[in-house]
């Protein structure tokens, strides 16, 4: 609500063309479409969940052409593609998605669009979770028992930046049975969004000791997750979208049409021409000095690209 009020100052002269009835008409309908987060600051991308699955969503509808033509491309690549999206997109965020795929720290590696898709789900809807499971992993890892672990509080830990795990350890990780029962105090406390903790335990009732990227990939790869956060399908249906499919048909079907009665059309039979005279919102993005410069590094977004060049 604070953000449509925000939006009316802000383009009040053009909204006060045709009345703010039917600017928060048109605001709310975008919201509940899932549309409102397009070309936003990444501060309002993720400032609540369902802006965060919104985003999620609208990446996959708008680029799962590049899963379906089997292209591989890299966490730089991946990178434009978002900020395509939301041009201030944090290149941190994307190269922690990517090291649960990856592994390790090669953010040059190919990586397909499913894997990098459900790997960023899990990092961009469970961030600030994520952040402090990194903080419990390290003291079980140092020896610490699980009464002495000190759970993250979501206060202190919205602001601690996450240093990669050290997965290298002689013990290879940390028992299972601890470090659930050490998540599942975390996921009563925390006041951000956490996997079903149900789910967390099926998922860890078959491993002994595990390591912290293992868990994160097993969260990306777990259908029960995924359905849980309601914003992909399962990955078997992950090119499928008949909805986003009709709506290009049509528009391609309005495009042809125009362009085949454009040359016979005069000048007097312009009117007879479908034009709508919608009113238009302004949009709040703002074009940054650097659009040129990420405009080309997306074109260049295939398996061909010099890595050295983005």
């Amino acid at each position: 609500m604070e953000d449509a009020v925000s939006q009316l100052l802000e383009n009040r002269e053009d909204i006060s063309q045709y009345g703010t009835a039917r600017f928060f008409t048109e605001y709310f309908k975008s919201v509940r479409q899932g549309t409102h987060i397009l070309f936003r600051e990444f501060s309002f991308v993720q400032a609540t969940p369902h802006n965060r699955a919104s985003f999620l969503r609208t990446f996959w509808r708008c680029f799962r052409t590049v899963g379906k033509n089997g292209d591989l491309l890299t966490a730089q690549e991946y990178h434009c593609l978002l900020q395509l999206l939301c041009p201030d997109f944090p290149m941190e965020l994307t190269q922690k998605a990517a090291r649960i795929v990856l592994m390790d720290d090669a953010m040059d590696c190919l990586m397909s669009f499913s894997d990098f898709l459900f790997a960023f789900q899990i990092q961009f809807c469970y961030s600030e979770f994520l952040e402090s499971v990194a903080a419990i992993y390290q003291d079980l890892l140092a020896g610490k028992s699980p009464n002495t672990v000190i759970v993250p509080t979501s206060s202190s830990g919205q602001h601690r930046q996450r240093q990669p795990p050290n997965d290298c350890s002689p013990l290879d990780g940390v028992e299972a049975s601890l470090f659930y029962q050490c998540l599942e105090s975390l996921c009563d406390r925390s006041k951000y969004s956490c996997p079903p903790s149900a789910l967390v335990k099926e998922m860890l009732s078959s491993a002994q000791r595990l390591t912290f990227y293992g868990f994160l990939m097993a969260l990306a790869k777990h259908q029960g997750i995924n359905r849980a956060l309601g914003a992909l399908p399962d990955k078997g249906d992950l090119f499928l979208d008949p909805a986003m499919d009709q709506e290009l048909e049509k528009l391609v079907a309005q495009v042809s049409g125009l362009s085949i009665s454009a040359p016979t059309s005069s000048s007097g039979d312009a009117a007879n021409l479908p034009v709508r005279n919608l009113p238009r919102i302004s949009s709040p993005w703002k074009p940054l000095h650097h659009r040129r410069k990420m405009d080309a590094e997306s074109e260049g977004s295939n398996e061909e690209t010099d890595s050295s060049e983005n």
